[in-house]
């Protein structure tokens, strides 16, 4: 056992303890290699209220004798605060009531300090909460415990009321049909709002998140989203003053599918098609010289495939032609789509004819999805990494740490 005395309250300041507070005692403990700070409160000292907040309150007694939090590392040694936890008589309120300390949150079960509350939010951003629970040498469940209040006191304080656009896209939470949705303001380019499930009443929820944070559903003139009959519902009903723009990549992204079916049942009767997947479904600007080869040689063949690629790649550019002339040029590939005989851009065609004003509205709004799918890549990618998460709070948790842009006030 090695016992340290510092003077002048130079470690009081390095490990943030004020006045009335003084460290009285440092020992590393060779054995359990930690390091061991005690704090005392001098005599006669005066504390706040922890309830009406009354300053210059006498100590009454000893709520706690020996309350311990763990710190930030003392070079690669665990650190740990003891303090005996006094209790005031308040002559305000009459209440007596627990001293809350300045370094640790006053909450039940609470393990740490708020420095090593700070060093588990930042983990947690950028590792899974496995690896964070291996790295600090504490259980997962105290971890997760943290993480969820600075999260949920982040939310309750978000102000949502400058919120007129909303974008929302469903990713995959865990194996199986287990879905959420996520909200966010493209503007802002913040998550307002996580939710399990992708059916219409996501959109119920949201609404009422929103108004829980000074947002007003009729405020929100734009929406943008896939083409889910669900979603479509939920949006008219909960925000009927918005105009929906339906993502032009998911318009794209059908387009290609549909290329991707031409070509699986052309593959059958055509050789030439074997190993050609990956071609059709890149832009010419992006194929490499082997490709644009092989792409030449296909085209002579007057294959069905190419017919639906050169179609797919028509309906691609007329999202970069001006607004006064798209809608028309739209409706004329969609006549084209309707008579091309090609089962699946034909489905893609009677698609667009019936969302026509929501394909068109891009052209006014220029909302995209970009954004979500952002989201969804960075949350997939810590999902993988996690190896899943145990429940949906924690998976609706980890979006807001990645997403969210939550001011976390470790106070």
């Amino acid at each position: 056992m090695f016992a340290a005395n510092l003077k002048d309250g130079q470690l009081e300041e390095l490990l943030h303890i004020p006045e009335p507070w003084y460290i009285n005692q440092v020992l590393f403990n060779l054995e359990q290699n930690q390091l061991d700070v005690y704090v005392k409160f001098r005599d006669r000292a005066l504390f706040t209220c922890s309830d009406c907040k009354a300053p210059e309150q006498p100590v009454k007694d000893i709520a706690d004798r020996d309350r311990t939090w763990r710190h930030l590392n003392f070079f690669e040694y665990p650190c740990y605060i003891h303090a005996e936890l006094p209790r005031t008589k308040c002559g305000c309120c009459n209440r007596t009531m627990r001293v809350n300390v300045p370094w640790a949150l006053d909450k039940p079960k609470n393990y740490f300090t708020l420095h090593f509350d700070a060093l588990i939010i930042a983990l947690a951003k950028d590792m899974p909460m496995n690896a964070v629970s291996r790295f600090t040498g504490e259980h997962d469940t105290r971890l997760w415990r943290v993480l969820h209040y600075y999260v949920d006191n982040a939310i309750a304080a978000q102000d949502l009321s400058y919120v007129t656009k909303i974008n929302t896209d469903e990713t995959s939470a865990k194996r199986g049909h287990n879905y959420i949705t996520i909200f966010m303001d493209p503007e802002q380019k913040n998550v307002i709002c996580v939710t399990k499930g992708k059916d219409a009443s996501t959109w119920a929820t949201c609404k009422a998140e929103l108004e829980s944070h000074g947002g007003k559903a009729e405020n929100v003139t734009e929406v943008c989203m896939d083409m889910s009959p669900a979603f479509i519902k939920g949006a008219t009903e909960n925000f009927p003053q918005a105009a929906i723009t339906f993502d032009k990549f998911h318009v794209i992204q059908s387009a290609n599918e549909a290329v991707d079916e031409v070509r699986r049942t052309e593959r059958k009767s055509c050789a030439e098609l074997k190993d050609t997947r990956y071609l059709w479904l890149k832009n010419p600007e992006n194929l490499t010289a082997m490709q644009k080869e092989t792409m030449a040689k296909l085209k002579d063949c007057d294959l069905d495939t190419a017919k639906a690629y050169r179609m797919r790649l028509i309906l691609q550019e007329i999202y970069r032609y001006p607004a006064t002339i798209a809608p028309a040029v739209l409706k004329d590939w969609i006549q084209w789509g309707l008579r091309c005989q090609l089962a699946p851009m034909v489905d893609v065609a009677k698609m667009l004819h019936a969302h026509y004003d929501g394909v068109v509205r891009w052209f006014e709004s220029n909302l995209t999805n970009g954004l979500m799918e952002g989201v969804n890549s960075l949350f997939q990618a810590a999902k993988r990494k996690a190896r899943g998460y145990r429940s949906e709070k924690n998976i609706i948790a980890m979006v807001y740490v990645l997403a969210g842009k939550l001011n976390f006030v470790l106070k």
